[in-house]
């Protein structure tokens, strides 16, 4: 039986609306208006900030106009209701939500979206699209929802938090990434969702491999592994984050032998080309560009032919604005082994190319710092011209790039 909404009612003449008023204010027929207060429907999640609005009150707030009475129960228990009955009344209250399977859906069709776009999107631009959809994931998590929704909402909440850790490591904002991953974190314990646990360790062993930390990131790798499901990308991708580390370490052998595992578990998967590229899902282009700064970084100059197929699969043009973000890291891979090799024309040439693309992110500015660092020491002529589009690399720029 439903039951009168008689807080929103009373709400509503408070401020002097009529139905027909508040229908109009949200844009709804007033006989929406009087089935809501007839607790005969509830408001859509997109309807809520419109009707938040006209009643002048906060979404907390609108929750609670919203909500069951107390009475109803007081009245429950006055009418002595059975136990046959008060298991009827748990079953139902169990499938009410105002959340919504469609919803959740276009929530997680966007995450897909956003994860497709991080290559090849200004991390500014990216962060502006997280913060709007993980918003509305905070307004629903206060609606009401069935048990499988909810984790569907903790999950989807998880994503897009651990998504926006990793843009504001990209960006080069640490406390920012931090505070973010963890709320994924803990939305990934919340669902039980323990890949999202582990890209969040992952995640993290990126942020302090960045600032230099290569014991602790090597650490937090580890941890990833651990946490990961077998089988998934994330297990893929902490393990090639360990050799990363193991690689600024000096660590060779051990460099070797991770850089052997990815590619065993590469396999295993079964991976196949896809048409675009998921920042959470691990491909084989991927899996090139990985190694192809791993063994740059330990010196070896092994990494070039892997550098060279990252660019020729990648490059969708001449055009290096038109560059996804793996080129530009694969060529600067490039530039550190043309240097170890004495190619200093080539390599200069490809560090200014990979600085001029726009798609070298904050958080990987110290890997070209270091080749301009090594033309300068060398006293190269193509020097100056490098720290030059270094320089402007770093100056803030148009967020919508």
């Amino acid at each position: 039986m439903a039951v009168r909404r008689v807080r929103m009612s009373e709400r509503r003449r408070s401020l002097g609306h009529s139905q027909e008023d508040l229908a109009e204010r949200v844009g709804v027929a007033p006989s929406t208006v009087q089935r809501w207060e007839s607790g005969e429907s509830n408001p859509q999640p997109w309807q809520r900030p419109k009707l938040a609005r006209a009643l002048e009150v906060t979404p907390a707030q609108l929750t609670a106009l919203l909500g069951t009475s107390p009475a109803r129960w007081a009245a429950l228990d006055a009418e002595a209701v059975d136990d046959e009955t008060a298991a009827w009344e748990l079953a139902r209250r169990v499938h009410v939500s105002d959340v919504g399977g469609e919803t959740l859906t276009q929530l997680e069709r966007a995450f897909d979206e956003l994860a497709t776009a991080y290559p090849v999107t200004p991390p500014q631009v990216l962060l502006r699209r997280v913060r709007k959809h993980t918003a509305y994931v905070a307004q629903l998590l206060d609606e009401r929802a069935t048990l499988a929704e909810r984790r569907r909402l903790l999950t989807v909440g998880g994503w897009l938090s651990l998504l926006g850790a990793t843009v504001h490591v990209d960006l080069d904002q640490r406390d920012a990434a931090t505070a973010r991953l963890g709320t994924a974190a803990t939305l990934a314990r919340e669902a039980e969702h323990r890949e999202i646990e582990a890209w969040c360790y992952e995640t993290d062993a990126w942020r302090v491999l960045t600032a230099g930390d290569y014991a602790r990131a090597l650490e937090l790798s580890r941890a990833a592994q651990s946490l990961a499901p077998a089988g998934t990308s994330a297990l893929v991708q902490a393990t090639a984050q360990e050799g990363r580390a193991l690689a600024r370490l000096g660590e060779a052998r051990e460099t070797y032998a991770a850089i052997e595992r990815v590619q065993r578990m590469s396999a295993a998967m079964g991976l196949s080309e896809r048409p675009k590229e998921h920042h959470y899902q691990y491909d084989p282009a991927k899996a090139l560009a990985y190694t192809a700064t791993t063994l740059a970084w330990l010196g070896d100059r092994g990494a070039e032919p892997y550098a060279r197929e990252v660019i020729a699969r990648l490059s969708p043009s001449d055009d290096v604005q038109k560059w996804p973000r793996r080129v530009a890291s694969a060529t600067i891979d490039l530039a550190l082994v043309l240097l170890a090799d004495g190619r200093l024309d080539e390599a200069c040439d490809a560090a200014r190319l990979a600085m001029l693309s726009g798609r070298v992110v904050p958080s990987n500015h110290w890997r070209a710092l270091e080749i301009v660092n090594a033309a300068e020491s060398q006293a190269l002529p193509e020097a100056p011209d490098l720290r030059e589009a270094y320089e402007e690399m770093r100056a803030p720029s148009n967020p919508d790039g």
